[in-house]
C-alpha cells in the first residue's frame, strides 16, 4: 500500500501553476454549477471526461467522454453524453467558452451514452453527422435503447431523450470546415460496433477514437472482436500529437493508448478459440474465458461476460 503523505497548501500552489502551464490539459473552470467541466486538451479542444460507471438516476447518463472544437466560424460537438440533461449540462459549458455557432453534432457510433444528448443542441439547428449505418442500425434498436434508459436513468434523468439520426451520412472520409480548421472524418470496418467513426482535427493533429479506445472502463464488444483487433492493429501505427478515448482519460497517446484494450480483446479471442477446441460450450466460456483480466479494468463483472458470449458467437464458426 502506498504511503499517503498530506497535501500542503505549497503542494496545492505547485500543483496549480504546473496544470495551468502544461500544454497538454488546461482546466476550464464551469461559471455555474449546472456545467459540465471541460478541459481544453490542445488549443481550441475540448473534452468533458465521463464517470466510470454505468447510467442511473444520479450520473445522469454522463459516462462517456464528450468533446467540441472551435474553429473560427463554428463549433462541432464530438457525442453528447447519454440524456438531453446532461446533454444540456454539455451544451452551457461549450456556451462559457464561445458564443460561435454551433454548426455539427458528430456522433462516433450508435450507443446511447453517445447520442442520447443530441436533443440538447435541437435549437442551434445543427447538421447532424455519423456514420452511413448509424441511422438504421441506431433506428432498429431505438425501441429497446429507450425502454432500458428510461429504467435505468429514472423518469427526471430520462426527461427530453429522444432519437436524432444523422442528416448527413458518412461513407468512406468526408472533411468539415470549421474556418481555419478542418475535421477529416473516417467510417471504421465493424469493430466496437458497425457505425463506428474517427475524427481528426487538422489544426491540432488530435485524433478522437470514440469507443475504438477504452482505458480503464472495460471495453465492450457489439461488433466483431476479430475486426477490433485488426483495426487497432492499423490504428496501432498511425501517427497523432494525441488521441482522446471514448472512456478513459481526456487524452492519451499512441501507441501506448491501445495496449491495454488490445491484450484484453486477445485475451479473449485466444481463450474463447482454447475452449472451442477443447469442445466446451458457451457456459463453459462465460466462467473463465478473459478472467485474467479482471483486476485491470472498471465495470468487468457488469460487461465481460457479454463480451465472451459476443466473441463465442463469432469465433465459432471460424
Amino acid at each position: 500500500m502506498c504511503e499517503r503523505r498530506p497535501i500542503s497548501r505549497r503542494n496545492l500552489v505547485e500543483a496549480a501553476l504546473a496544470l495551468a502551464a502544461s500544454p497538454l490539459l488546461r482546466y476550464v473552470p464551469a461559471a455555474l454549477a449546472d456545467q459540465a467541466d471541460i478541459s481544453e486538451i490542445a488549443p481550441g479542444v475540448f473534452v468533458h471526461q465521463g464517470r466510470y460507471e454505468i447510467q442511473s438516476p444520479e450520473n445522469r447518463g454522463d459516462m462517456a467522454n464528450a468533446c467540441f472544437v472551435v474553429g473560427r466560424d463554428g463549433v462541432a460537438v464530438i457525442d453528447t453524453l447519454g440524456s438531453a440533461v446532461a446533454g444540456r449540462e454539455l451544451r452551457d459549458a461549450i456556451r462559457a467558452v464561445t458564443d460561435k455557432p454551433i454548426r455539427y453534432v458528430i456522433n462516433t457510433h450508435m450507443h446511447p451514452d453517445h447520442v442520447f444528448g443530441n436533443a440538447a443542441f435541437k435549437e442551434d439547428d445543427p447538421v447532424y453527422v455519423g456514420h452511413h449505418k448509424l441511422a438504421r442500425d441506431l433506428a432498429s434498436r431505438a425501441d429497446r435503447y429507450l425502454a432500458i434508459n428510461k429504467q435505468m436513468l429514472g423518469d427526471a434523468a430520462f426527461q427530453g431523450i429522444e432519437i436524432i439520426l444523422p442528416t448527413l451520412a458518412v461513407d468512406g472520409m468526408q472533411t468539415l470546415d470549421l474556418g481555419a480548421r478542418s475535421l477529416v472524418l473516417e467510417t471504421q470496418p465493424t469493430a466496437h460496433t458497425d457505425n463506428d467513426m474517427t475524427i481528426t482535427d487538422t489544426a491540432t493533429d488530435t485524433l478522437f477514437l470514440g469507443d475504438l479506445l477504452f482505458s480503464v472502463h472495460v471495453p465492450t464488444l457489439d461488433g466483431s472482436i476479430k475486426g477490433w483487433l485488426a483495426l487497432l492493429d492499423k490504428l496501432s501505427r498511425r501517427e497523432a500529437a494525441r488521441v482522446v478515448p471514448g472512456h478513459g482519460p481526456k487524452a492519451m497517446e499512441l501507441p501506448g493508448a491501445l495496449e491495454s484494450e488490445q491484450r484484453y480483446l486477445a485475451t479473449i479471442a485466444n481463450d474463447v478459440r482454447r475452449l472451442i477446441k477443447e469442445g466446451k460450450t458457451l457456459e463453459d466460456a462465460t466462467k473463465v474465458a478473459g478472467f485474467s483480466e479482471r483486476d485491470a479494468w472498471k465495470l468487468f463483472d457488469q460487461y465481460h461476460v457479454r463480451n465472451v458470449t459476443a466473441a463465442f458467437a463469432e469465433l465459432e464458426w471460424e
